[in-house]
């Protein structure tokens, strides 16, 4: 059975037009957007509207305590008044006469010593401190801490910080 030439007509046309439709995917059907059309990275970002504000309601809080291990550990260690002691001047100057009244101290023997930090690294009558020197109020603070940074305990740094406050009396 053979179609007539006019049906061949009919038949080729829609075989194209069903090829044109077939390779243009959807377009016909999908409605324009300005937005879609840019590439993703120039496109404004959508944020649901809870979370387009920051949180304020921690802001203006005030912190409980000093978060310092230098400023805590000072503080600990002024809590005893065996281990530190304050003595007058500015803290640089007062770290090198610790250091004199140190190299003058029988016994004692500075492993380290961080002229930046304030502290000596202390072996002293089978202890092992630091000793740290720090601004104070009045001038600076000389302090015994453990390696915790809390205030050392114990007779050794108790008797070299008598023996120092006696050096750096004025």
């Amino acid at each position: 059975m053979r179609l007539p030439r006019s049906s061949m007509r009919y038949v080729a046309i829609a075989a194209v037009a069903v090829a044109v439709v077939g390779t243009s995917g959807c377009r016909w059907f999908k409605k324009d957007n300005a937005l879609y059309a840019q590439s993703p990275e120039t496109r404004p970002l959508e944020v649901p509207p809870d979370l387009d504000l920051p949180r304020a309601d921690g802001a203006m809080a005030l912190p409980g305590t000093p978060s310092s291990v230098t400023r805590s550990a000072t503080g600990a260690a002024q809590a005893n008044p065996n281990v530190s002691f304050a003595v007058p001047g500015q803290r640089d100057a007062v770290f090198a006469q610790v250091g004199q009244a140190l190299a003058a101290t029988d016994g004692v023997t500075v492993n380290s010593r961080s002229e930046a930090l304030g502290t000596y690294d202390i072996s002293y009558a089978g202890s092992q401190f630091l000793l740290r020197v720090a601004s104070g109020q009045d001038g600076a603070v000389v302090s015994a801490v453990d390696a915790r940074g809390v205030a050392a305990a114990g007779e050794a740094p108790t008797r070299l910080i008598a023996s120092l406050r006696a050096a750096l009396a004025p």
